[in-house]
C-alpha cells in the first residue's frame, strides 16, 4: 500500500508471480509454433503467428476466469488473484498482436479503411459459416484494452469501487464475444474437432466453477431468522468465530464481518472499499482487520484505514449475551465508531 501513486514497486511475490506469467505466456508460443510446424509444414509464418497470439489470449483469459471461483472455493489460490490485474494487461497485449496480424494480412494494403474492412468485408448471409466472426473480436478487444487502460489503483480511486468494479465485470461480455468469434471463425475452417473440443472444455470449466463457488457463496447469503433483542439480531456463538479472525453472516440482505479481538467483539461491513473484497475472510494483523485480497486495514471499533491513509467501511452496533453475539441490522454510517463488545469471561 502507498498513501501516493508512484511506479510499481515489485517485490518477491510480484517477481515470481510475473516471471512465471511471462515464462508460461513464451513457453506456450513456442510450443504452439513447433506444433504447428511439425503438423502444417506449410502454414505461413502470418497465420501461424496469428493462430500462436490469439490462441494465448483466449486461453490466459480462460485463466483468469478461473481464478475468481477457485479463491472462493479455496483460499491457496489468492495468490494468483493479488496480481491478476497483471494477467489481464498481458492478455489484452496477446490479443492486439492478434488483432494487428490479422489486419495487416487481411485489411491493410486495400482501398478501404482497414478499421471499416474489419466489418464490411464478411456480409452477413444466411449460412452459419458466413457469419461474420470479426467484429465479435474486434469489440472483445476494444474491451480488454478498457479493461487495461484501467486496471491501475489511480482509476479504482476516482471512479469508485463499484463503478470500477462493474466496469471490470465487462470481462465476461469480451468473453462471450470472443467465443463468438471463435466459433464462427476459426472453428468453421477446422475439420480437425481439436479446437472445437478445446473450447468446450474451456467453456464448461469456466461455466462449471463459477456455478460451484455461486451454490457455496448463496450459504452465506441466507439470511439470519431469529428473534430480536431490542432491535438486535442474533448472529453466532463467540465460541463460533476463531481468534484474529471472523464470522461472516448476512443480516438485512448485507454481509455483516464479526471479528473476535483481544477480549472484544466488532462487526464490520464485509466488502472492503478496494476492490470489494472480503473481509470477513481476512484477519487482525497489529491491531487492524486486514483485507485477504490486498492488504487494505481499518481499524475494528471505527471502519476507518489507520492514518495516513482514508478509506472508510460501514461498522455494525453489537452485544454479547450469554456466550451469543447479536448485531444490530441497521449499520452506522462509514467510518463511524461503535463500541466493542467485551467477551464474558
Amino acid at each position: 500500500m502507498s498513501v501516493k501513486y508512484q511506479a510499481v514497486q515489485w517485490n518477491r511475490q510480484k517477481r515470481i508471480y510475473d516471471f512465471v506469467l511471462v515464462s508460461g505466456v513464451a513457453l506456450y508460443l513456442i510450443a504452439f509454433g513447433a506444433v504447428t510446424e511439425i503438423l502444417f509444414p506449410l502454414v505461413t509464418e502470418e497465420i501461424l503467428l496469428m493462430r500462436a497470439f490469439g490462441t494465448a489470449a483466449f486461453l490466459l483469459l480462460h485463466i483468469i476466469l478461473c481464478i475468481g471461483p477457485l479463491c472462493r472455493l479455496n483460499p491457496k489460490f489468492l495468490p494468483l488473484l493479488y496480481n491478476r490485474r497483471h494477467a489481464g494487461v498481458t492478455c489484452g497485449l496477446l490479443a492486439l498482436v492478434h488483432t494487428v496480424l490479422v489486419v495487416a494480412t487481411y485489411h491493410a494494403g486495400g482501398d478501404t479503411n482497414p478499421i471499416l474492412s474489419i466489418f464490411v468485408s464478411s456480409p452477413l448471409t444466411h449460412s452459419v459459416a458466413g457469419m461474420p466472426f470479426q467484429p465479435f473480436g474486434f469489440f472483445a478487444l476494444v474491451i480488454l484494452f478498457l479493461l487495461a487502460a484501467t486496471s491501475h489503483d489511480f482509476w479504482l480511486a476516482n471512479l469508485s469501487a463499484p463503478v470500477w468494479k462493474a466496469l471490470h465485470m465487462a470481462v465476461y461480455l469480451a468473453y462471450a464475444l470472443l467465443v463468438l468469434h471463435v466459433t464462427f471463425g476459426a472453428l468453421q475452417a477446422e475439420a480437425s474437432p481439436v479446437y472445437a473440443t478445446a473450447t468446450a472444455i474451456g467453456f464448461v470449466t469456466v461455466l462449471a466453477l463459477h456455478l460451484v463457488a455461486a451454490r457455496k457463496e448463496k450459504i452465506l447469503d441466507l439470511e439470519i431468522q431469529s428473534p430480536a433483542l431490542d432491535g438486535f439480531i442474533e448472529a453466532c456463538a463467540v465460541a463460533d468465530i476463531p481468534e484474529n479472525r471472523a464470522r461472516i453472516v448476512c443480516v438485512s440482505g448485507e454481509r455483516v464481518a464479526i471479528f473476535k479481538y483481544a477480549g472484544k467483539i466488532s462487526a464490520v461491513s464485509n466488502v472492503c472499499q478496494h476492490q470489494n473484497g472480503p473481509l470477513g475472510e481476512g484477519k487482525m494483523v497489529d491491531g487492524c482487520i486486514t483485507c485477504p485480497w490486498h492488504g487494505y486495514q481499518y481499524v475494528a471499533e471505527t471502519g476507518v484505514s489507520p492514518p495516513p491513509f482514508a478509506e472508510k467501511v460501514p461498522t455494525f452496533n453489537v452485544r454479547v449475551q450469554n456466550g451469543r453475539v447479536f448485531v444490530h441490522p441497521k449499520p452506522n454510517l462509514a467510518g463511524t465508531k461503535a463500541e466493542p463488545a467485551l467477551i464474558e469471561k
